[in-house]
């Protein structure tokens, strides 16, 4: 999957961007208050996107 795919299904959910890392993004759920690294990766692997998704307790990707 794409980041940018991965970064808009963020922000259609309401997760934010916390902090910019050297190696990855930190996003931030503010409803439940959870937060989660996203790798700088162009691909990242759909197992770790849906890993990243329930983490900020969104649903995951299809």
């Amino acid at each position: 999957m794409k980041r940018n795919g991965l970064i808009r299904h963020l922000h259609s959910h309401g997760c934010e961007l916390l902090r910019e890392g050297k190696r990855h993004s930190w996003w931030h759920n503010p409803v439940l208050n959870k937060r989660s690294a996203v790798p700088r990766n162009n691909e990242i692997s759909d197992i770790l996107a849906r890993k990243i998704c329930k983490d900020l307790g969104i649903p995951p990707i299809k």
